[in-house]
């Protein structure tokens, strides 16, 4: 198998485990998320809106738009990074590609928080995403220009042993699952 088929592999096996995870979820799922937020009050921040059976941080982005900026991605081309559009709850939102929800209004901002969906994470902080690459060019970005902490945001059946992972993937600097965080390097 080359590295494409492996990594098409993990995915499947990790979208039923999310699949899984976000069937037999309880309420509550951002709880870590938010108290995290919370000790970043003002911080320019970004989360995102979820599709599919990702968890979802709505609740912990509401919070934290109360005290900052927050933001949402928006795609802006096959491979170019990703800008975040401030959003706000009950902002009036169109639809993005791949189905993601962004605000009607273009209000584009730098975060130094980015609250990362994802498919599959490792115990070292390894992400697999969708493919797309968009988050691995945005993170290289944004680290380029200051520090930038990548917040993976997952349920915990997400975790991989063994992650098909390239030298071009960004790691995230931590993991907050339903039960908890754990910080990575």
């Amino acid at each position: 198998m080359d590295l494409t088929e492996i990594k098409a592999a993990a995915r499947k096996s990790a979208f039923a485990r999310r699949k899984q995870a976000f069937d037999t979820a309880a309420p509550g799922q951002s709880a870590h998320l938010s108290a995290f937020l919370a000790g970043h009050r003002g911080v320019p921040m970004a989360g995102f809106m979820p599709i599919r059976t990702e968890i979802n941080p709505l609740s912990a982005m509401a919070e934290a738009a109360a005290y900052g900026p927050v933001g949402v991605p928006v795609i802006q081309g096959a491979g170019l990074p990703l800008e975040f559009s401030r959003w706000e709850p009950e902002c009036t939102l169109r639809e993005g590609p791949f189905g993601a929800q962004v605000p009607l209004v273009d209000d584009y901002f730098d975060p130094e928080i980015v609250i990362v969906p994802l498919v599959a994470f490792d115990a070292n902080g390894g992400r697999l995403g969708y493919g797309g690459g968009f988050y691995d060019r945005t993170l290289e970005r944004l680290r380029a220009r200051r520090a930038t902490l990548a917040v993976g945001f997952a349920f915990n059946a997400q975790e991989a042993a063994d992650l098909p992972l390239e030298p071009t993937d960004q790691p995230l600097d931590m993991i907050i699952t339903e039960s908890g965080v754990r910080h990575f390097g």
